[in-house]
């Protein structure tokens, strides 16, 4: 691959290296050889699966930005690339790289279910609602061979426990027998992330998702099984598709969604690197004016990780995309409401349980 050329099929086009790590293991010959790093390593485009094997699998949130108080995660990594994801910053925690190692070294948590199950069984635990895929996507490519999320779902749906979920896979609809039994009793949520509707856009922000069409015909059909569907138009990216704010609400509202959600694109850590290297070679004509508008919403900075700012933005370019939300929801969204789920009934069931002894 020549330096002028992206790589195809990826969003990242380059490794940054690993904050934490001083040294790394580089293949030397037919060995591998502890050394110091130094430039990057011959190319190999092919996605790896690594088994790992925690000891929990629920998280609490505590960020008050975030719409959620407990996450799971059954994927490290994701395949999809999308080159602005908060979650590449994780991967450096596991010794890899936030560039294309995230999108290519893929970890797989096959006992997910099993310690999902351990959680939901505990006399401490109270019921609330779990979301997959709070960090990577739970119907990712990976899930197509591994069918850990499959899994996970039949958990929450033996134990009577609410779920949500985020993806921009059409897989999801590989479960709907399942997301249907769970929404008879309420039990469950989902959010599908649409950005753009161009799909020369998607092909390049969001490489290995699924194509706008899917994503719509997705909100349709969970949407005429009454399953709740809230569309995650997320992230706004100034001067690539902050401009179909109004397009995009009109298309998921039309397709179903209930509700939507929204954040202005930030780049913290090492994604301010990466992004900056991908949109210059894949969109180097606009590429200074979008990372100029960018820092706008950020108080002239890529990084922000101020609390309650860092998802809004601020300044006048921040202030035109909330306004342009706000007309989108009151045209579009107008008496639509995304419904709570239940939790009675998780406890109710472990109750139950409990008379047996």
């Amino acid at each position: 691959m020549s330096k002028s050329t992206p790589l195809k099929g990826r969003g990242a086009q380059l490794n940054t290296p690993n904050k934490f790590l001083e040294h790394v293991y580089e293949k030397r010959g037919d060995f591998l050889e502890f050394c110091r790093i130094e430039g990057e390593e011959a190319d190999n485009n092919r996605t790896q699966y690594i088994p790992i094997f925690p000891k929990t699998i629920v998280n609490k949130v505590t960020s008050p930005d975030v719409g959620m108080q407990y996450s799971m995660n059954s994927y490290q990594g994701c395949e999809h690339g999308c080159i602005y994801c908060y979650a590449r910053n994780t991967h450096e925690f596991w010794g890899y790289s936030p560039g294309l190692d995230f999108e290519r070294k893929i970890l797989v948590k096959k006992d997910a279910p099993k310690l999902l199950e351990s959680k939901l069984k505990s006399k401490t635990w109270k019921a609330c609602t779990i979301v997959m895929s709070g960090n990577t996507d739970c119907y990712q490519p990976a899930e197509k061979k591994f069918e850990i999320t499959r899994a996970c779902l039949e958990v929450f749906l033996k134990y009577r426990h609410p779920v949500g979920i985020i993806t921009k896979n059409a897989l999801i609809l590989r479960d709907l027998d399942i997301l249907k039994k769970l929404n008879e009793h309420q039990l469950i949520g989902v959010n599908v992330s649409i950005t753009s509707l161009s799909e020369d856009t998607r092909r390049i922000l969001e490489p290995r998702t699924a194509t706008i069409k899917k994503r719509l015909e997705t909100i349709r059909i969970l949407s005429e099984n009454d399953i709740p569907v809230n569309a995650m138009l997320a992230p706004i990216i100034p001067g690539i598709n902050s401009h179909e704010i109004f397009h995009l609400a009109k298309a998921v509202s039309e397709n179903g969604a209930r509700s939507f959600a929204f954040t202005v694109v930030r780049l913290n850590g090492a994604i301010g690197g990466i992004f900056t290297d991908w949109i210059k070679k894949t969109m180097p004509n606009k590429a200074d004016k979008v990372l100029h508008q960018i820092k706008e919403c950020h108080g002239g900075t890529l990084n922000d990780s101020r609390f309650g700012i860092r998802s809004r933005g601020e300044g006048k370019i921040a202030t035109q995309i909330h306004d342009l939300m706000h007309l989108a929801k009151r045209n579009y969204f107008k008496d639509k409401t995304f419904p709570k789920l239940r939790t009675d009934l998780h406890e109710a069931f472990k109750n139950g349980q409990m008379k047996l002894f």
